[in-house]
């Protein structure tokens, strides 16, 4: 059976409404009389068909939008009793909810796996995002249950009708989906809050574009409370202000993101133990805030660090692309905001062999990197995603763009890193994630320069002082000095009392791998029938199990 929900009435459209409560959730918040639904999950079987009572896995691809969209979904799922599973046991799980990224052709191709093993282990998939909504008649997703990006509000519904067979889609514009719904965070000291969907332009190769739409602004009253909550979380370290262009919040609902910038700065904690980083922007509608926003950058709560795609260094090219800007134009965003912010730390992205893009045009965007000297340069090869009018261009030979490529990677890796530059000093990090090797913790400077520390009991979600003793191309090292912050006490500890902590641990655990040895030996050892008194049934001295 399917249920297809496309159109809506007129009364759905238009600004969110903002309720005044807003609940994060970290654990359920659900409740029942008596007792709530998380409860009565723990007592159920783990393969339980009682709705409401499920166990999902979700899988998310793409952006800071995205993400926040996942625990957006997550949050209310865990809020009605489901329970939400991990990637390790993602074979028990009752369901796959995928949440997908459209913006690449290799994208998509690995939602396209993640649903062909869905199905081969015969589970019941419902796939939300970009995907579907900006191409729902895509192979991958027939006869699956497809959630749109402004239906995230109805994930449980969705789910229910998964779960009992149907085929349930929801790829109807709606108003935006409140920014007060229960929400599991990826990361606990890290919150991301969308501040729009969609944009104002029309880039010629952008799929993004046809999923989420024309910019739909959330009210700034709407943003600013939910900041204001996030940065009262003592846990809440970072928190990301996300859009497909922030440059041009607001311009649909008689705001700006200079407004806004300057009431989100005036609810973070004054004593900087919660900072605000600004998401991805365009240049054209940034520039006629570029004063506002230097000001919010140098600002001792914000991350001095912007990401602006530039895409090409031609003219020519961003005309073909219809970026709305030229060279000069970048030049005045990027030189405006490097001598208005000290330190800033600017990234950004190209698309080697764009359709049409001539030596000369490829020799400017190399120029241009090379002027700027980017740490942060995203490298692309131009992927024609279907129906969009660059697909129909005429490409630039294979061979040619990975050359192009190459070229450009080696120009960007052969810049000296601005890591170099903060060895011996001292600097304030902001430590909110575990590194990628399992064992030391990460955090992240003013500029967000990535720091690697040693992983001491509690440090995680803290905010320290440090000595950058080693640096490399993309991050550095420090020695701790002085824990300024930590969630468990609201405040400062001193450095002492976490080596100390340390130190137990590893006490506890060199003891306890002592006293198992000595046991094992014991019982090698014992005479026939007395390693545990003969309960085991031992005939040899040695316990069996």
């Amino acid at each position: 059976m399917t249920i297809d929900i496309e159109d809506l009435s007129k009364e759905d459209a238009g600004p969110i409404s903002s309720s005044s409560q807003l609940v994060v959730t970290l654990q359920s918040s659900a409740s029942r009389k008596g007792s709530s639904k998380q409860e009565q999950v723990e007592e159920l079987d783990p393969d339980s068909a009682v709705p409401g009572t499920q166990s999902i896995w979700v899988k998310t691809f793409g952006c800071a939008h995205n993400v926040s969209d996942s625990e957006y979904m997550m949050g209310q799922l865990q809020a009605y009793g489901y329970r939400l599973v991990s990637e390790s046991e993602k074979d028990s799980a009752q369901l796959w909810l995928i949440n997908s990224c459209t913006v690449k052709s290799p994208s998509q191709s690995a939602v396209a796996t993640i649903i062909a093993a869905g199905k081969a282990a015969g589970k019941p998939l419902l796939v939300a995002g970009c995907v579907p909504q900006g191409d729902r008649k895509a192979a991958e997703l027939k006869g699956l249950s497809l959630l749109g990006v402004g239906a995230i509000d109805r994930v449980v519904e969705a789910v229910e009708a998964t779960l009992a067979g149907q085929q349930l889609v929801l790829l109807g514009r709606r108003k935006l989906p409140d920014l007060d719904l229960p929400k599991v965070r990826k990361n606990q000291h890290v919150e991301i809050v969308p501040l729009s969907t969609g944009c104002l332009g029309a880039c010629t190769y952008c799929k993004t574009k046809h999923a989420r739409g024309q910019l739909g602004s959330y009210r700034p009253e709407a943003i600013v409370r939910r900041v204001a909550a996030a940065a009262a979380d003592p846990m809440v370290r970072e928190v990301w202000l996300s859009s497909e262009d922030t440059g041009a919040y607001g311009r649909d609902v008689g705001s700006s993101i200079a407004e806004l910038l300057a009431r989100c700065v005036a609810v973070l904690p004054p004593d900087g133990r919660t900072l605000l980083r600004l998401g991805m922007t365009n240049p054209p509608f940034i520039l006629q805030h570029l004063d506002a926003v230097a000001e919010v950058l140098r600002h001792p709560c914000v991350f001095s660090y912007l990401h602006v795609p530039v895409q090409s260094g031609s003219d020519a090219v961003l005309l073909r692309m219809n970026r709305e800007y030229t060279v000069a134009e970048f030049r005045r965003v990027a030189d405006t905001l490097l001598r208005g912010v000290p330190g800033l730390e600017l990234a950004t992205d190209i698309i080697a062999g764009f359709p049409g893009e001539a030596a000369e045009d490829w020799q400017g965007t190399m120029e241009l990197v090379g002027q700027y000297r980017f740490s942060h340069c995203h490298i692309s090869q131009f992927y024609p995603r279907p129906g969009t009018p660059a697909a129909r261009m005429k490409r630039v030979p294979t061979q040619v763009v990975k050359e192009r490529t190459r070229q450009l990677t080696k120009l960007v890796d052969g810049f000296a890193s601005s890591c170099e530059a903060l060895l011996g000093s001292r600097q304030r990090v902001w430590v909110t994630d575990v590194a990628a090797d399992g064992h030391k913790l990460t955090g992240h400077t003013k500029n967000y320069t990535q720091v690697l520390l040693d992983a001491l009991p509690g440090l995680l979600g803290c905010v320290v002082e440090v000595e950058v003793v080693a640096a490399s191309r993309w991050s550095v090292t420090g020695k701790l000095l002085q824990v300024l912050f930590s969630p468990a006490v609201g405040g400062p500890v001193q450095l002492s009392s976490l080596t100390e902590a340390a130190a137990q641990a590893e006490s506890d655990t060199d003891r306890s791998s002592n006293n198992r040895s000595a046991a094992t030996a014991a019982a090698a050892e014992a005479p026939a029938g007395t390693c545990c008194d003969g309960v085991c049934g031992s005939a040899s001295g040695q316990h069996t199990s």
